[in-house]
C-alpha cells in the first residue's frame, strides 16, 4: 500500500510471478505486481527496521530486484526510507549498496526507474534517488547527503505517458480530442507589448489532448518547463520556456533540466516539441565561473544525440545561443514552425543598434532600432534561408503539429556503434 501522502496508486501483488531475493531477510522486500494496470518490479524499503538502514543482503535484493526489470522488460519502482549503510554491517553494507547503485544504473534507459521517498532518506541511499528516471516524495520525505538540506522534492507519477522498455513504444491512448480542434485562444496568449509575459504551461495545455499535461520538476529551474502530454493520442515530451520566470532565459539550473528531460524522452521513444520563447541566456560573472559554457552545451549535446521525432515552434523570442540549444535547425530538429510575431535574430534591436551604429544620438537611434525591428525581427529572413520550414496561424498549431507527428511516426536513425559518448557533464 503507498504511503500516506502519496498519490492514490493501486498495488497488486502477481502471486503467479517470480520474487527475487527469497530468503534474504532485510529491510528491503521486493515482488512483480502492478501499478495503474502495468506490470512493475516493486522493491521496498522498511523504514521501520533499524529505520530502513541497508545491510549487505539489502543491497543485494535491491539490485536482483533491479537486474529482474531489466531482464522481464517492466519498470522499476522502489519505496524507499532509509538512515543509509547498517553501521553493524560494515564495510559490506557499503558493497551491498555499491551492487544495487551499479544495477539500477544499468536500469537507466533500458526501463523506467522511478523512486519513492517516502520519509528520511539520508546518506548512501539517497544517491539511488538521483540515479532514478523520476522521483516522487511526499510530505514527510526528506533526502540529503551530508547534511539537512534537501536535494530534490518532485511530485506526481503517472506511467501512463512511458513505456515499459526502451524496446516499445509509448502507449497511446483513445482520442476524445480531434487532431483537427483550432486553438484560437493561442492567437491572444502573446501579450502585445513586447516586455509583457505570459504562462507557457497555458500553449502545452492548449496543444494538448483535452488540455491535460503532466508537468515535470515544477519546482526546479521554473524558466523551463517540462512535461508529457499527449498529440492526437501519442504520448509527447514539452519543453517550453517559462516568459514569467527570469524572462524565460536560460541558466545552469534550466540547461540540466532540459537535457535530463530530452534524454528522458529518446531513452523510452517519446517525440519532442520544443516550445521557444528566449532572448538568451542568463548573464552574469557567477554563472561564468560556475560552468555556463559547459552546462548550456549539456542542452545543445542531448538534443544533437536525441533520435525520437523533434518538432520545434518559435513562439515570440529566439535569439542567441539559448535559441540554437532549444533544438534548433541547426542542431537537428526535424521540422521547425514559427508564428508570425516570432523574432528570430542573433539578439534584440537595442543590442543590436549599440553594437552595429555607435555614438548615435537618441533619436536616432530610435529610428535605427524600428529599421532593425522590421526587417529582422520577425520570422521571414529565417523562413527565406529554410531555418523555419513554415510560418503558422496559432489557432492552426495543434493541427499541424498533429499531422507533421503522423508523418514523423515512421522516423528511424541509423546509429553508430561506440562503447559511450563524452558530452559535457
Amino acid at each position: 500500500v503507498p504511503a500516506p501522502g502519496l498519490h492514490s496508486v493501486a498495488v497488486t501483488r502477481l502471486e503467479e510471478a517470480p520474487v527475487v531475493g527469497k530468503g534474504i531477510v532485510g529491510a528491503i522486500t521486493s515482488e512483480v505486481g502492478r501499478i495503474g494496470g502495468r506490470n512493475v518490479v516493486i522493491a521496498r524499503s522498511l523504514g521501520t527496521m533499524r529505520r530502513g538502514a541497508i545491510t549487505y543482503a539489502d543491497g543485494v535484493r535491491l539490485a536482483e530486484a533491479a537486474d529482474q526489470a531489466c531482464e522481464l522488460g517492466i519498470p522499476f519502482v522502489f519505496f524507499v526510507a532509509s538512515s543509509g549503510a547498517d553501521v553493524l554491517d560494515g564495510g559490506a553494507a557499503l558493497h551491498g549498496w555499491g551492487r544495487a547503485a551499479a544495477a539500477i544504473a544499468r536500469c537507466s534507459g533500458q526501463v523506467p526507474v522511478i523512486a519513492v521517498a517516502t520519509g528520511p532518506v539520508v546518506s548512501g541511499p539517497a544517491l539511488l534517488l538521483g540515479l532514478s528516471d523520476l522521483v516522487v516524495m511526499n510530505s514527510e520525505a526528506v533526502a540529503f547527503v551530508s547534511g539537512p538540506q534537501m536535494v530534490a522534492e518532485f511530485t506526481g507519477i503517472d506511467l501512463g505517458y512511458l513505456p515499459s522498455n526502451t524496446d516499445g513504444l509509448p502507449p497511446s491512448a483513445p482520442v476524445r480530442d480531434s487532431v483537427l480542434r483550432p486553438t484560437p485562444e493561442l492567437r491572444s496568449v502573446i501579450p502585445d507589448r513586447k516586455a509583457a509575459t505570459y504562462d507557457a504551461r497555458d500553449v502545452v495545455r492548449s496543444l494538448s489532448d483535452d488540455g491535460e499535461c503532466k508537468e515535470l520538476w515544477p519546482r526546479w529551474a521554473g524558466q523551463l518547463v517540462t512535461a508529457f502530454g499527449r498529440l492526437g493520442g501519442t504520448p509527447v515530451g514539452f519543453v517550453a520556456n517559462q516568459p514569467r520566470i527570469l524572462a524565460g532565459t536560460l541558466d545552469i539550473a534550466a540547461s540540466q533540466k532540459g537535457a535530463r528531460f530530452v534524454r528522458l524522452c529518446d531513452s523510452f521513444n517519446l517525440p519532442i516539441v520544443s516550445l521557444v520563447d528566449t532572448p538568451g541566456f542568463l548573464p552574469g560573472k557567477d554563472l561564468e565561473w560556475r560552468g555556463m559554457i559547459r552546462h548550456g552545451a549539456e542542452l545543445a549535446f542531448a538534443y544533437a544525440q536525441a533520435t525520437v521525432p523533434r518538432l520545434c515552434l518559435i513562439l515570440r523570442k529566439a535569439f542567441g545561443g539559448a535559441y540554437i540549444v532549444m533544438d534548433s535547425r541547426g542542431i537537428g530538429n526535424d521540422v521547425c514552425l514559427a508564428w508570425p510575431g516570432a523574432e528570430v535574430a542573433v539578439m534584440g534591436a537595442s543590442g543590436a543598434v549599440q553594437i552595429l551604429h555607435r555614438g548615435l544620438e537618441p533619436g536616432e537611434r530610435a529610428d535605427r532600432e524600428l529599421a532593425y525591428e522590421d526587417t529582422y525581427l520577425n520570422p521571414w529572413p529565417a523562413a527565406e534561408r529554410g531555418l523555419v520550414d513554415e510560418v503558422v496561424d496559432p489557432a492552426e498549431s495543434r493541427i499541424v503539429l498533429c499531422s507533421i507527428l503522423r508523418q514523423l511516426c515512421t522516423k528511424r536513425e541509423l546509429v553508430m556503434g561506440r562503447k559511450h559518448d563524452a558530452g559535457p557533464q
